[in-house]
């Protein structure tokens, strides 16, 4: 009822207290598996991408167990979690989702994870509109897929303006296939978050780029450290699973 109302001060206390509930009795694996699932939905709320992924990834494993038809949406769930962590590792590497990578239900959120992961625009918004009925179903996936497209969008747009310290808007609009106004208020949240460092002028419509700014540096450093730190938690995952 909580995560209906969107009441997530109170839904918080009510999830720690059923998993204190829990820890002192054997429940049933498809309670585990709501309680859990209750708490992937909160910690997506807070923006907690990571706490969101491990609850959706435990309330999968809990619903399978006890054969529920819920661990599907619930594993749907779990890619979407993935993808908001911007995470390189492809969730169905784990034992117990990998029997379902190929599962009808799923595939398109499977197509989504490898457009996402390579910053295919194109590919990630075909893919949303060839399985919109299927995607856009569940509205916890709905309500976070503008987040997606805007992830994907910053991620192609850094990409694109790195090299220039001026570029015309109309040119990145092009690019990203989105209108002149979409790309202002992309640049503008760019610049208010520290993503990238620069101004707008409108009336040339410019984009003026200070590409040695101290922000934008350290965001290139925390996203290529990011992505050494997954490749490596990849390996190591890999030679786990060939123990």
């Amino acid at each position: 009822m909580l995560t209906l109302q969107k009441n997530t001060k109170e839904l918080k206390k009510e999830y720690h207290r059923a998993n204190v509930l829990a820890k002192s009795a054997i429940p049933h694996p498809l309670i585990m598996g709501v309680i859990r699932e209750c708490g992937g939905k909160m910690h997506l709320a807070e923006e907690s991408w990571d706490e969101a992924y491990e609850d959706f990834f435990e309330a999968f494993k809990n619903f399978d167990e006890s054969g529920s038809p819920k661990r599907i949406n619930c594993l749907k769930m779990l890619v979407l979690a993935n993808m908001l962590m911007r995470s390189n590792v492809d969730p169905f590497d784990a034992q117990e989702s990998k029997p379902y990578k190929e599962n009808p239900e799923i595939k398109a959120m499977t197509d989504l994870v490898r457009a996402y992961q390579a910053d295919d625009i194109d590919g990630f918004e075909r893919i949303l509109r060839n399985n919109r009925s299927n995607l856009m179903a569940d509205p916890f996936v709905r309500e976070h897929i503008t987040e997606l497209l805007k992830n994907i969008r910053t991620e192609v747009l850094i990409k694109l303006i790195k090299p220039y310290t001026r570029i015309k808007i109309p040119f990145i609009s092009r690019q990203l296939k989105i209108k002149v106004e979409e790309v202002e208020a992309l640049l503008v949240s760019c610049v208010l978050d520290g993503t990238v460092s620069g101004q707008i002028d409108q009336v040339n419509q410019l984009f003026l780029h200070d590409k040695g700014s101290e922000g934008e540096q350290r965001y290139i450093a925390l996203h290529n450290w990011t992505q050494q730190l997954t490749k490596l938690l990849t390996t190591v995952s890999k030679r786990l699973g060939g123990v």
